[in-house]
């Protein structure tokens, strides 16, 4: 049986203008500009030059209550006089050298690893076949310089892709064959390899001779620095054995990492969002904005409304479709103006709130000065939605006298020492690596001998936590560490 009832519902649902200010909050800098240029592209009403027309934020055009009557809406709303956007005429602290950043952005190699050992296979003297299965072998070789293919599986590929019977042999010659071209170590199989080919390239000496037995031996040990049981089956000094393992530290484990990557189209490049200035203790940002291009609305648009206000009674369908169509990417180019300026906006008030939090931190640079911070702790601070905080620390960065730093990194949870004050986490980071740094390689510290440096300092951590932030500080264990 149908019933017909009414039911009041409260829903909350974003504006398409708020929307888009969400997806431009998580772009950084680098990408703006071709995230202005696709919409500049889409919509004809929204051109780069220096004149702009925009609107107050209580323009009717921004009232979305009453959306889809086509017909309620008044030709004043476009008429406007010229003038430079806010988000260009904003002192965000003056010019500075981000704004000629693309002048200093390193430039990536275009050179890869393939290429290079494409043009020395070029010099080879060797049969059509043996030209195109060297070919294929090179082309299986990975980013890292390293074939991880058989030579059974590649006879195999040979034969399925290219229609060729090739016997292992020959595979094993032409790799034989590749292994001896540069950079020293290409072609291996795995990393132990990779460092005989590249000793066995170097000039032959007694220490020479016995580093090449070592790997070829002890390989397992070599990698688990079992410094006892290696002195104890090759019966040498520990002298010789350092001597040993400085040549081996001395190799390249990647020798394809001199070159670019196949894979990879381009390298990313970090360019910062803000810069930070510390003038005599009074902290400058920037806001990293010289290369969005200046955004206005096309003329030719608002003439066309112009138009139409000096005759609205005699216009046709076809006239008020076109006007229609004038008015909806009007509206689209001036919200898309109003966001980028609301982008800026947010960011600048975002960056300068976590730098009110951290001042004793950007004020020297010392880690132990970071205060513990949430994205709550911002989010009160500025008004805004902790979702917001979020995508506004989301890959963006800042250049400050002490380095590029993600804006993540002034983040972090807090704890408390015996005493009760609460500290950030980076700082029993600094610790960590302070007391690694100064111990002795041939006894690193354990995690239990480091729990208990950071008890006796009054930090209160168990040993499973400090084996959690070593992680992250990216430290290997104790005996990793060791050295001869």
């Amino acid at each position: 049986m149908l019933r017909q009832f009414q039911q009041q519902k409260l829903l909350q649902k974003l504006s398409p203008q708020q929307i888009q200010l969400i997806k431009l909050l998580e772009v950084p800098s680098v990408e703006m500009t071709e995230r202005v240029m696709q919409e500049v592209d889409a919509n004809p009403a929204l051109e780069l030059g220096e004149n702009a027309v925009t609107e107050q934020n209580d323009d009717p055009l921004y009232d979305t209550g009453d959306g889809g009557n086509n017909d309620d809406f008044t030709f004043d709303d476009y008429a406007t006089d010229d003038d430079i956007p806010d988000y260009k005429t904003r002192q965000t602290g003056g010019e500075s050298a981000l704004d000629n950043w693309k002048d200093w952005l390193p430039v990536t190699a275009d050179v890869t690893l393939n290429d290079v050992l494409l043009e020395q296979l070029n010099l080879q003297e060797l049969s059509e076949e043996d030209r195109k299965v060297a070919t294929f072998i090179i082309g299986n070789i990975d980013e890292d310089g390293y074939l991880r293919r058989t030579p059974e599986a590649l006879s195999d590929d040979l034969s399925i892709i290219l229609g060729l019977e090739v016997p292992v042999d020959t595979i094993i010659a032409l790799i034989q064959l590749i292994q001896q071209f540069d950079p020293a170590g290409v072609g291996a199989a795995d990393l132990r390899d990779c460092l005989l080919l590249q000793l066995k390239r170097k000039s032959p000496s007694p220490l020479h001779d016995q580093t090449i037995a070592l790997v070829e031996m002890y390989f397992n040990e070599v990698s688990r620095k079992q410094y006892e049981v290696i002195l104890k089956k090759m019966g040498c000094s520990e002298e010789a054995l350092k001597a040993m393992m400085q040549e081996i530290t001395k190799l390249n484990p990647k020798p394809g990492n001199l070159f670019g990557s196949v894979l990879e189209e381009k390298r990313e490049q970090v360019v910062p969002d803000f810069m930070l200035e510390n003038n005599d203790g009074y902290l400058l940002l920037t806001l990293n904005s010289g290369n969005v291009p200046e955004l206005h609305v096309n003329r030719g648009y608002l003439d066309m409304v112009s138009d139409f206000k000096s005759n609205v009674k005699n216009q046709t369908r076809e006239a008020r479709e076109a006007l229609q169509f004038a008015k909806e990417k009007v509206d689209a180019a001036k919200w898309f103006i109003e966001a980028v300026r609301q982008r800026q906006e947010t960011l600048m008030r975002t960056m300068q709130a976590i730098i009110d939090y951290q001042r004793s931190y950007f004020l020297d640079g010392d880690d132990k000065q970071l205060k513990p911070m949430i994205l709550k702790d911002i989010a009160e601070r500025t008004g805004y939605d902790i979702s917001t905080i979020s995508r506004v620390s989301n890959s963006k960065y800042i250049q400050t006298e002490f380095g590029l730093f993600p804006l993540r990194h002034f983040f972090s949870e807090g704890m408390q020492t015996d005493s009760g004050e609460a500290v950030s986490s980076l700082e029993i980071k600094t610790i960590l690596q302070e007391s690694i740094a100064g111990e002795d390689k041939r006894d690193p510290l354990t995690d239990d001998q480091l729990s208990a440096i950071l008890t006796e300092q009054g930090y209160l951590i168990a040993r499973r936590t400090v084996a959690k932030y070593r992680d992250q500080l990216g430290i290997p264990v104790a005996r990793l560490r060791r050295e001869i």
